[in-house]
């Protein structure tokens, strides 16, 4: 079985962390706190043991790694979709796994609000619950939680706060 592996980038916008175990990116956001980002990952699938590497040894282990490295540059670097083409993995209700899966569908550029994003997700009547799988998400860029915002069209809340979702909308705005 392969380790799980953890690395942060630089980014514009500070340190961006990332964990990637079994195939998939499992825990990120603009954080180099190492305990921050494995706290991301329910303890039921929290690996035993994740191998923190520096941000240039991601080529050489490879694989999803890498190519979720290469994500994040490639979305600093203008291409907004490619985070969203990376896999990842998350535990949760149906409705969670739902919500999840419809915010990767919301393209860069473009907003859903808390009640569009249920609606997307199945159940048109849980504008709070869609609030919740937002700040339940453990992938943050891989699953672009800050896509979504409420409907009296503010930036609402961001678990790497209000300034970043901002600027990160501003960003795929341009």
């Amino acid at each position: 079985m392969s380790p799980a592996y953890g690395t942060v980038i630089d980014t514009s916008d500070g340190p961006f962390g990332l964990v990637v175990d079994h195939g998939a990116v499992v825990a990120a956001g603009w954080t180099a706190d190492q305990a921050r980002l494995a706290g991301l990952i329910p303890p039921e699938q929290r690996p035993e043991h994740i191998e923190w590497i520096g941000e240039a040894d991601a080529a050489f282990v490879g694989g999803v790694l890498a190519w979720a490295v290469g994500a994040v540059h490639r979305y600093y670097r203008g291409y907004h979709a490619a985070p969203g083409e990376v896999p990842v993995r998350q535990a949760g209700t149906p409705f969670l796994m739902q919500a999840w899966a419809a915010m990767r569908g919301i393209e860069a550029g473009n907003v859903a609000t808390y009640g569009e994003l249920a609606a997307m997700a199945g159940h048109p009547t849980a504008a709070r619950a869609a609030g919740r799988a937002c700040s339940h998400n453990a992938v943050a860029l891989f699953v672009p939680c800050h896509r979504v915002i409420p409907s009296d069209g503010g930036v609402g809340e961001f678990g790497y706060g209000r300034a970043l979702k901002k600027a990160l909308l501003v960003r795929e705005r341009a």
